[in-house]
């Protein structure tokens, strides 16, 4: 089992320990020579050693370079990041186009019966893995065993309330809290690297502060959610549950990556430039790795795409993620929720 991975990324090199999220840039250089001294068996080099040593302090040494660092090659078409709804037979294709950093979602990724023969292969494969879930299994044995031994480097759990009452009543699923409760402090006993990810909505603002001093008290850091997209099928219905008095203003859309470095697989194998522009879909079951060539043509097509914008005089100065306008257009959302240009005192 690897303890480093040494990657391209982007346009640079990297060194990586999975599970954790700090790496080591490193010089083409020194990235050719630990292909040279993977292809040819030899030991670990002095420098590889000593830089681990310092970072993680992991002792690679007296093994031989292959059997304690996993060099991979470089991505096919650019692609280094995914999220991936999790099902079968795809981690192979993604490992061949090059992604190194994974996401693993859902729906609830940790209810799939595949997922601790997932985690350990993407993480025997060399990839980086973030896991999104509802918390409510994180107790399960089989569970806490599939992330003990395919680390992840980040698992987010979702929190809807700082109470039983409320929670139970969100998720309509009564001893929900309960069992997130559970799985948060099995997950912290297990030294997992849990993030929080607190959803403010109508129904749970009230105990918006009360979110944030449990994740205090459990000692875990946490980002806040009070937008609500739409969802893939252009459905309005999570729109009327924000809560009003905590959304904030939207930030400007300056462009992204989505197609070109990073990409999406749904549970049926078909790629996408991510989780919102699903509209042109690549079957990768059936072409294959050779299929995400199309992937950023179909990138630029999507993101010059103005749907029910046409017409507007602003257009050439857009600032709005075009694939998400049109999930809001398509669930005849107010403007003023997706269009800077149609929020009040915004000129650009």
């Amino acid at each position: 089992m690897h303890d480093l991975i040494a990657s391209p990324f982007l346009n640079s090199f990297v060194l990586l320990r999975p599970s954790r999220l700090e790496g080591i840039k490193l010089s083409e250089l020194r990235f050719r020579e630990l292909e040279r001294a993977r292809d040819s068996g030899i030991g670990i080099p002095s420098w590889l050693a000593d830089a681990a040593h310092a970072r993680w302090g992991v002792e690679l040494t007296p093994r031989r370079l292959e059997e304690a660092v996993l060099v991979r090659d470089a991505p096919l078409y650019g692609h280094s990041r995914a999220s991936w709804e999790i099902n079968l037979g795809m981690l192979l294709v993604l490992r061949d186009a090059g992604i190194l950093w994974l996401q693993i979602t859902g729906g609830e990724s940790l209810i799939d019966p595949h997922f601790a023969a997932a985690c350990q292969l993407a993480h025997n494969l060399g990839m980086m893995i973030e896991v999104l879930t509802n918390g409510t299994r994180l107790a399960n044995s089989v569970t806490l065993e599939a992330l003990t031994a395919g680390r992840p480097y980040r698992v987010t759990v979702s929190l809807y309330g700082a109470t039983a009452e409320t929670y139970d009543s969100f998720t309509r699923r009564r001893g929900t809290f309960r069992r997130v409760t559970h799985g948060l402090a099995a997950g912290i006993a297990a030294g997992l690297p849990l993030q929080l990810a607190l959803i403010v909505t109508a129904q749970n603002a009230h105990e918006h502060d009360g979110m944030r001093r449990l994740a205090d008290q459990l000692g875990l850091p946490y980002k806040e959610y009070t937008h609500m997209s739409p969802t893939i099928y252009s459905g309005a219905e999570s729109l009327a549950s924000q809560s009003p008095a905590h959304l904030k203003p939207l930030e400007r859309f300056t462009g992204c990556n989505a197609g070109h470095t990073f990409l999406h697989v749904d549970p049926h194998g078909r790629a996408s430039i991510c989780k919102v522009g699903r509209d042109e879909q690549i079957d990768l079951m059936a072409e294959g790795t050779q299929g995400l060539a199309r992937l950023g043509g179909i990138a630029d097509h999507l993101m010059l795409r103005t749907g029910g914008c046409s017409g507007c005089q602003l257009s050439d100065n857009c600032s709005v993620c075009r694939p998400l306008a049109k999930r809001y257009q398509e669930a005849k959302a107010p403007l003023n929720t997706y269009c800077r240009h149609g929020q009040k005192g915004n000129s650009a």
